[in-house]
């Protein structure tokens, strides 16, 4: 993985998207660390997404409706939840620090950073937040403080890409977690090539927004499993 610090003192919304459309997203240490440095890992996770499982047990779950989904209302929310949660993949402490809320927080109100949020009697239960850029969607966090809430959230996320036309579904890293809906890791190259063609086309994020049934949600994310 490569990491390079963070020699500026302020990165802009603008120079964050330039990042991402180079293949390369911003971490901190923790918290508490004020300061950011650039990750472009060696390998990288990603969901094919004409290849993305809905376990079957997941999806009578979701054909149940027991969440409320919404997009876009409460990104501060969305972002508190990942930064309560083991939030990275390969640490045992959250990385979105004030300064990383701030940033993504000015994306989220130029319209490229979205929130797919599941509520239950009115709270707001998980969730998760990324990039668009495009055809691609970066996905940087999710939480969960309700059984299965955050992968409720993932579904809804891909079946909003695929019904929009997206090409790339980054998840930077691969989990346990993430392999029972696809997940695979590729070499820098191939995510290039990938990244490259997903930033060719234009992706309709809203384009599922009123128009989709629970049944259509799961046949736009994938065949279950």
């Amino acid at each position: 993985m490569t990491r390079q610090s963070d020699s500026a003192p302020q990165i802009t919304p603008q120079v964050l998207l330039k990042a991402y459309a180079c293949g390369i997203f911003p971490m901190s240490d923790s918290a508490n660390d004020p300061g950011l440095y650039w990750i472009e890992p060696e390998s990288r996770g990603i969901f094919p997404l004409d290849a993305f499982h809905v376990p079957r047990r997941l999806a009578r779950t979701i054909r149940q409706q027991p969440f409320e989904i919404r997009i876009d209302t409460n990104f501060d929310g969305v972002i508190a939840g990942c930064a309560g949660n083991f939030a990275s993949t390969y640490r045992d402490k959250t990385w979105i620090n004030g300064r990383i809320r701030q940033l993504y927080r000015q994306l989220f109100a130029l319209g490229h950073c979205h929130t797919v949020e599941v509520w239950l009697n009115g709270d707001l239960v998980g969730g998760l937040y990324g990039v668009r850029l495009k055809g691609a969607f970066f996905g940087e966090s999710m939480f969960s403080h309700a059984t299965d809430a955050s992968k409720v959230a993932l579904v809804y996320l891909v079946a909003r890409l695929k019904a929009g036309g997206f090409r790339l579904l980054d998840a930077q890293f691969t989990t346990e977690h993430l392999q029972q809906f696809g997940v695979i890791e590729i070499d820098r190259a191939e995510y290039h090539r990938r990244l490259e063609a997903a930033l060719a086309v234009d992706g309709d994020f809203y384009g599922l927004d009123g128009l989709a049934t629970v049944d259509e949600v799961l046949q736009f994310a994938s065949q279950t499993s």
